[in-house]
C-alpha cells in the first residue's frame, strides 16, 4: 500500500512540474517585449545608494548677476528720439520673449522710443494673446524707466500709419543694427523688426545691455489675474518638487529627424504624420547627427539619467509641458508622483486658457520650483534657467544628449552607463554650465 501510496505521489509531482515548465515557457514566449531598450535595472538602485544626489555635490562656480547692471545707475538718456521702434515677436512664448527683451537692446542702441511689441497670431500654437494678455504693462513701463524710453501709445503723427518692417533675418555673418537698421529708423521714423539671431551684442555699449538686462529680468511680470492662477498650481504641487521639462512631442522629433527603433505603433505614426518633408537620417549621417546631441531624449532615457544622479523614485515631480508627450509611461512607471497643470487644474478659468497662458504657468512654477531640469535647451530652459540664476536658485541642471548618445553607442550598458552619465552631469553642475545667459549673468567664484 505505501509503495502504491509513494508511486502516485511521485506521478501527480511529475505532471505539477511538467505543467508548471509548460507554462513558464508560454509565459515567455506569449509576452510581448518591452518597448524600451535594455538598461538593466538591478544596477540603478544598488550603484545609485552609493551616490549622494546630484543637488548635494558641493559646487565651485555659479552665475550672477554683473555688478555693471544690478548695481549701477542707468547712463542719462540722451534728449529726443531717432524714431520708434515696434518689436514684432513669433513662435512660442518664450521665443517672443527673448526677441521682445533682444529688441529692448536694440531700441536703447539706437536711442529709439520703444513700443509695445506685437505679438504675433500663431495657429500653429492656438494663441491669440497680446502682450498686455500676460505681462503687467504698467510694472513693465516703471521698471524700464531710466533705461530706455517706451510708450503705450504713439503720438497722433505717427499711430496713423503702419511700421516700415525692416528685415533682420539670419544672413552671412553677423547682424549689425548701427549699420543696418539705424538709416531706416531716421528716414522712416517709425519701423518694426524682429531681433537676428545672429546679431553683434559685443558692440553694444553697456547702456544698452544695461537695458535689455533690466527689461527681461526685472521688468516681466505676469498680469495680476495671471500670476494669481499660477500661484494656484504652484501650492497645489506637493513640497518639495523637482520642475522637469521634457520635450518629446511628435512635431520635436520629426524635427530632429532621429529614428528610434523601440517607441510604440501610435508614436511612429503620430511622428510620421508630423514629417512632411523632413525625412529621418539613415545609416552613418544618423549615426553622427546622434552622436552630437541631436535627438530628443525619450522619457525612459530621461528616468534613466534621474536614477544615474540619484534622483529618488519618489520624488514628486512637475511636469513643465505640453499634453502631446508621448512615451510617457517610460518616466511614469519609475517615478510615479508626476504631477501636469491638467492634473491640478481643472476649473473653468484654467480650460479657457491655451498658448501663451498655459506657457507661462509652466514658467512661473518653474523659476519658483526646488530644483529644475531640462532634457533640451531652448528659449524656455535659458529663460527659466537664467531667472532662476537671478532669484539665486541654483539647482539647475540640462540634461546631456550628447553624452548619453557617445556613451550608448560605444556599447557602454548597466553600472559603467550610470557611471558615466553621473560623472559628465556632476562636472557640468560642479562648474555651473549652461545655467545663464552670459550677456547679464558674470561668473562667481565659489
Amino acid at each position: 500500500m505505501m509503495l502504491v501510496l509513494d508511486a502516485s505521489v511521485r506521478k501527480t509531482l511529475l505532471v505539477l512540474a511538467v505543467f508548471t515548465f509548460a507554462l513558464f515557457v508560454a509565459l515567455i514566449f506569449l509576452t510581448p517585449p518591452s518597448p524600451f531598450p535594455d538598461f538593466p535595472s538591478s544596477s540603478l538602485h544598488s550603484s545609485g545608494q552609493q551616490r549622494q544626489e546630484i543637488w548635494l555635490v558641493r559646487r565651485v562656480m555659479e552665475w550672477r548677476p554683473c555688478k555693471w547692471w544690478i548695481q549701477s545707475k542707468p547712463a542719462a538718456l540722451p534728449d529726443g528720439t531717432n524714431g520708434y521702434i515696434r518689436i514684432d515677436c513669433y513662435g512660442g512664448l518664450n521665443q517672443m520673449r527673448r526677441d521682445f527683451c533682444d529688441g529692448v537692446g536694440v531700441a536703447r542702441l539706437l536711442n529709439a522710443t520703444l513700443v509695445l511689441p506685437k505679438f504675433e497670431v500663431a495657429a500653429y500654437w492656438n494663441e491669440s494673446s497680446s502682450f498686455a494678455d500676460v505681462f503687467d504693462v504698467v510694472y513693465f513701463l516703471e521698471q524700464t524707466k531710466g533705461f530706455v524710453r517706451v510708450v503705450k501709445e504713439l503720438p497722433a503723427e505717427v499711430a496713423s500709419k503702419e511700421p516700415v518692417q525692416v528685415d533682420c533675418s539670419k544672413r552671412k555673418g553677423q547682424y549689425d543694427y548701427v549699420e543696418t537698421v539705424l538709416p531706416a529708423l531716421l528716414k522712416h521714423r517709425y519701423i518694426s523688426i524682429t531681433p537676428a539671431m545672429s546679431q553683434r551684442r559685443d558692440r553694444y555699449p553697456v547702456y544698452a545691455k544695461a537695458a535689455l538686462c533690466q527689461a527681461c529680468y526685472s521688468a516681466l511680470r505676469l498680469t495680476e489675474t495671471l500670476e494669481r492662477k499660477s500661484l494656484e498650481l504652484l501650492q497645489a504641487i506637493p513640497k518639495p518638487f523637482l520642475t522637469l521639462h521634457l520635450r518629446f512631442e511628435p512635431d520635436m522629433v520629426a524635427y530632429s529627424q532621429c529614428q528610434y527603433s523601440y517607441l510604440t505603433s501610435s508614436s511612429i505614426e503620430a511622428i510620421e504624420a508630423a514629417r512632411g518633408d523632413r525625412q529621418p537620417w539613415t545609416g552613418e549621417t544618423a549615426r553622427i547627427w546622434r552622436s552630437r546631441g541631436k535627438c530628443p531624449l525619450t522619457p525612459h532615457e530621461t528616468a534613466l539619467i534621474l536614477q544615474s544622479l540619484s534622483i529618488p523614485t519618489n520624488t514628486n515631480i512637475y511636469l513643465a509641458a505640453g499634453d502631446g508627450i508621448m512615451e510617457l509611461e517610460g518616466l511614469t512607471s519609475v517615478y510615479k508622483n508626476v504631477f501636469t497643470k491638467s492634473s491640478l487644474l481643472t476649473d473653468e478659468d484654467f480650460k479657457k486658457m491655451h498658448g501663451n497662458t498655459k506657457a507661462a504657468l509652466d514658467y512661473y512654477v518653474s523659476i519658483n520650483s526646488d530644483s529644475y531640469i531640462a532634457t533640451y535647451f531652448g528659449n524656455m530652459d535659458k529663460m527659466v534657467s537664467a531667472m532662476r540664476a537671478f532669484k539665486g536658485s541654483f539647482k539647475t541642471l540640462f540634461l546631456s544628449r550628447k553624452t548619453f548618445a557617445e556613451l550608448r553607442s560605444q556599447g557602454i550598458n548597466g553600472t559603467e552607463l550610470l557611471e558615466g552619465l553621473w560623472k559628465s552631469h556632476k562636472d557640468d553642475f560642479v562648474k555651473g554650465i549652461g545655467s545663464a545667459l552670459p550677456e547679464c549673468f558674470c561668473e562667481f567664484k565659489l
